[in-house]
């Protein structure tokens, strides 16, 4: 993995992948890599927390490990499982040779060749790597607290073949969009970061790096309208992956700028709920552009 001397360097890589950082956010992924802490980011959804994870592995050279929370998650579904068909035809294979040796039979049934690894034991197994677990707060506190275990050893010990420990910490980051309140002991093992929506000039930025083939005028009235939209109290404010999608949407329907007649009919590209697109259809979204010189 690259070696990371200053919180600079990793702006400079991550600026690479097409991924803007502030200097808070810099320094902070700099102490998650430098301490061996994991990062938790913490912010509304699309702001920016899982695009993170992956330009971080892209940056370091490292595969992208990701565990997707939900509810009911379980440490089966999150570290590892024993390939039970397998195990099954190894058993009929044996059976059929003539091994009669029960002790023998056992110890070949749980071999690592029949251990399926999860996210979690993929990452304690792949030196270097980046683990994503993302959505955390999805989980129950049950996980949540063999998820602090966890990453207080970057080990786990499975009862048939021992403890099994990372030679070097994988890069964690967990991500939350703040539906429920994640417990302190889990963030007290992390370093966090919250996630705002960005700046006008921010944003803009944002566009033109990862849009560099929509005009530059275009970006400008998309990311305007965004920002106005966040203003106007809806029920799920645009994140800045919705800003992407409906600059991307405007493009691919030809336009170099956009009118308030076409903003309107874009809206679903950019609002996921009928109450605040009909909310978006009451505000003077011409005045937005006129106010960009549109």
């Amino acid at each position: 993995m690259i070696r990371i001397d200053d919180p600079e360097q990793v702006r400079a890589l991550l600026e690479e992948t097409g991924y803007l950082v502030d200097e808070g956010l810099a320094v902070t992924c700099y102490l998650a890599l430098r301490l061996h802490r994991p990062l938790f980011c913490e912010g509304d959804a699309g702001v920016g927390k899982t695009a993170l994870a992956a330009a971080l592995a892209q940056a370091l050279g490292a595969p992208l490990i990701r565990l997707q929370c939900h509810e009911g998650i379980d440490a089966s579904q999150a570290l590892y499982d024993w390939d039970f068909p397998r195990q099954l035809l190894h058993l009929r294979a044996a059976e059929a040779a003539g091994v009669t040796d029960a002790e023998r039979l056992e110890s070949e049934l749980y071999d690592r060749r029949f251990l399926i690894a999860r996210p979690l034991l993929q990452a304690l197994q792949t030196q270097p790597s980046v683990l994503l677990v993302d959505e955390i707060d999805r989980a129950d506190d049950e996980f949540e607290a063999f998820l602090l275990e966890l990453l207080s050893e970057y080990s786990v010990t499975i009862p048939e073949l021992g403890t099994l420990r990372a030679e070097d910490p994988p890069v964690v980051v967990l991500t939350s969009n703040r539906t429920r309140e994640v417990h302190d002991a889990l963030k007290r093992r992390c370093l966090y970061h919250w996630f705002d929506h960005p700046s006008f000039a921010r944003e803009l930025a944002i566009v033109r790096r990862r849009l560099p083939g929509v005009s530059a005028r275009l970006a400008e009235q998309v990311t305007a309208l965004v920002q106005a939209l966040r203003g106007a109290d809806l029920l799920k404010p645009p994140g800045v992956a919705e800003t992407l999608d409906w600059a991307e949407a405007l493009d691919a329907l030809g336009a170099s700028e956009v009118d308030a007649e076409l903003a309107v009919a874009t809206l679903g590209s950019v609002l996921k709920y009928r109450e605040d697109a009909d909310r978006a259809r009451g505000l003077d979204l011409a005045a937005v552009l006129a106010a960009r010189g549109g």
